[in-house]
């Protein structure tokens, strides 16, 4: 049997201002491809697969169009909810969705109830002695609404993760007993030893929200989901990572997913499957003129641009000069590269030190574009004070 494992569609998220719904489609269509071409029995889906928990009409119907085309492919589906959907909205109609060979677990009361298939040529997973495959959901589990439902002393995301880990394998032994059980583990949490990006939401504050890695010992395959980052924890224990970049902190990412084989005697083999991104990301940093001119940064003309200048003094319009080159700009940073020896005066020292109205004006735009106003800005904002002076005088 080959599993796909796959996590934070994040379906209706934009980046930067700018929507992703055309790049999403892409990334379904680079996923149905593989599941003909790879013959995927199932794709696993470990949370995240809307931004929001009410999500769009636009972005409902999405995830309707794919499920249904994955399965019309002739793979099934076993989704859990995380922290970014709503898990009573998106386990809607669970029970009528299984008889379509969509397998929701979204709820604390599913722990324990595994989606079963059989490993050898016998097509009923319940046969006495058959080796079995029991794929197991567990949802983000926001501690304070499961604690009392789990029996955890204490509210926290190791003890009610813990709690849920515990019906599982309790689950395992159970069926063990009339034959071969093989497990495979979805879950939606912060398991130590990963590496996050900005664009995941904190689960908790102070990274109290981490799991440690152990609690996952003894499964055939842990289906990690919430970290944007494709990455292998241990042999057993991955993370799918998002299958677009959803900040640039992601520019380095490989996104793409893991292929599981899974036999008779368990997991055999686990690879690795790359999507191709619709658009590069491109993060520059230099002088303005630099920047504009050099055909090093030829490649980023098409790409969505996070630009730091480094200019000692900030340049006039500076995002439509770099639009101009670069039409994706979506991030502009200023940072001198002077910066440092500079003896920045505070806002206030400089408000003291203003000696009339034109002073403070000037004070401000210095503080809070890096550079003086010029001779033209000078005669406008003249004008703008002794218009306002005037009319406070015919009062």
């Amino acid at each position: 049997m080959r599993l796909l494992h796959t996590s934070d569609w994040h379906l209706g998220r934009s980046f930067h201002g700018v929507g992703m719904l055309d790049a999403q489609r892409n990334f379904i269509e680079q996923l149905l491809t593989v599941i003909r071409e790879q013959s995927v029995d199932v794709v696993l889906i470990a949370g995240d697969v809307y931004d929001r928990a009410l999500p769009g009409l636009d972005v409902v119907k999405l995830l309707d169009d794919a499920l249904v085309r994955i399965t019309d492919a002739g793979a099934k589906v076993v989704l859990t909810s995380g922290n970014h959907d709503s898990a009573i909205r998106l386990g809607f109609a669970s029970r009528l969705l299984e008889r379509g060979g969509v397998h929701l677990r979204t709820r604390v009361e599913d722990l324990d109830s595994p989606v079963l298939f059989p490993l050898d040529s016998n097509d009923d997973p319940a046969a006495a002695g058959a080796p079995v495959l029991a794929v197991y959901g567990i949802p983000y589990l926001e501690p304070r609404l499961v604690a009392e439902r789990l029996g955890t002393q204490t509210a926290s995301h190791f003890d009610v993760t813990q709690a849920a880990v515990q019906l599982i394998r309790e689950d395992i032994a159970r069926r063990s007993e009339t034959g071969p059980v093989h497990s495979v583990v979805l879950a939606h949490t912060f398991a130590s030893g990963g590496i996050t990006s900005d664009s995941e939401r904190d689960l908790s504050i102070g990274g109290l929200g981490a799991v440690p890695l152990d609690l996952f010992d003894g499964f055939g395959y842990t289906a990690l989901g919430h970290l944007h980052g494709r990455q292998e924890l241990s042999e057993r224990v991955r993370y799918s990572g998002s299958p677009l970049a959803y900040s640039f902190s992601e520019a380095k990412h490989r996104k793409g997913a893991w292929l599981i084989d899974v036999g008779a005697d368990g997991v055999e083999s686990v690879e690795e499957i790359l999507w191709k991104a619709p658009r590069e990301l491109a993060i520059l940093r230099g002088k303005l003129a630099g920047l504009l001119e050099s055909e090093e940064y030829r490649r980023a003309e098409t790409a969505y641009c996070q630009i730091t200048l480094t200019d000692s003094v900030r340049p006039a319009q500076a995002m439509e000069q770099l639009r101009a080159r670069f039409p994706d700009t979506l991030v502009l940073g200023f940072d001198p590269e002077d910066a440092a020896g500079k003896v920045k005066a505070s806002y206030s020292s400089r408000l003291a030190e203003a000696e009339d109205d034109l002073g403070v004006c000037c004070g401000f735009l210095d503080h809070v574009r890096g550079r003086p106003a010029d001779d033209a800005e000078l005669s406008a904002l003249r004008e703008a004070l002794e218009t306002v002076r005037l009319e406070g005088a015919e009062l």
